[in-house]
């Protein structure tokens, strides 16, 4: 997970680094091409069974959701502060709580309404309107977590009936045409240079995704999840390092806010798993 965290926030100052130059959108989709090329040797390994699918509506939705949301989290990468686009973006599993029970009715207790309740609070003192001007990044983060809750929602439904390689195979494949239809309205060829930087970008971001998965995969969510935060610290170096941005208390404040409350609904929904599954 430490290692993940390293590679999102060096990811995320790639992206903000060439969206000086390439239009996020453009960006987008050589984020997902050069992942779909990091996983290549993985689909010639596993063959095309891992795509036998009963669902592919879903599938599609899921894709379709992503790169929504990847495209609004890359704009906002290219207009404010990097480490406010970071905290902000922790607000995801809040959405996911409030739209697991609206859409797959699920109970949601008094704990984990206040903890939802409390990361909300924390965005706010990261936005803090009334007190300074609404930054149009901060709400294309927060719409973009708020889609990227939706995907999860989805995710859960398919990973009832498919298992997560092909969730991740559908993934990869679908948002790299997806992404390229937006970009070609915003197309400039890259530089040799530029073209490097993309390439940093995909690799990276499909790393620190399969670190991620691993991480939960070979330790117990309350070992990995804090270590996750991590992220908005090397952010704050890279983005101090690089671009001279220095992070505000408030922004450190309300990223603390954010991330306790989705680590406490995390931690949360992992113990009532376990409950569940004890008692089947």
């Amino acid at each position: 997970m430490l290692a993940s965290a390293v590679f999102f926030a060096t990811m995320h100052a790639c992206v903000r680094y060439i969206s000086a130059e390439i239009h996020p959108f453009e960006v987008t989709f050589f984020r997902n091409l050069f992942g779909l090329i990091v996983l290549a040797p993985w689909f010639a390994v596993q063959g095309f069974e891992l795509l036998r699918t009963r669902r592919m509506g879903l599938h599609l939705a899921r894709a379709g959701t992503n790169v929504v949301a990847m495209l609004m989290f890359f704009m906002a990468l290219s207009m404010t502060p990097m480490v406010q686009v970071q905290s902000l973006a922790f607000t995801a599993p809040l959405f996911t709580t409030i739209l697991a029970a609206l859409i797959l009715k699920e109970t949601v207790r008094f704990r984990r309404w206040m903890a939802t309740l409390a990361g909300f609070v924390g965005a706010m003192i990261i936005i803090r309107p009334g007190f300074q001007p609404v930054d149009a990044g901060a709400l294309l983060t927060l719409g973009s977590a708020a889609i990227w809750a939706f995907t999860m929602i989805i995710i859960k439904q398919l990973s009832r009936t498919d298992s997560a390689i092909t969730i991740t195979a559908y993934m990869v494949i679908l948002m790299t045409p997806m992404s390229l239809c937006v970009a070609v309205f915003f197309w400039s060829w890259p530089t040799s240079t530029q073209f490097a930087w993309l390439a940093v970008c995909g690799v990276t971001g499909t790393l620190a995704q399969l670190l991620m998965a691993q991480a939960f995969r070979t330790a117990d969510a309350s070992l990995v999840l804090p270590l996750d935060f991590t992220k908005v610290v090397w952010g704050a170096i890279i983005a101090w390092l690089w671009f001279g941005e220095v992070v505000g208390i408030w922004t450190w404040v309300g990223a603390l806010v954010i991330f306790s409350g989705a680590t406490y609904i995390a931690l949360r929904e992992r113990k009532l798993e376990r409950a569940k599954q004890i008692e089947a």
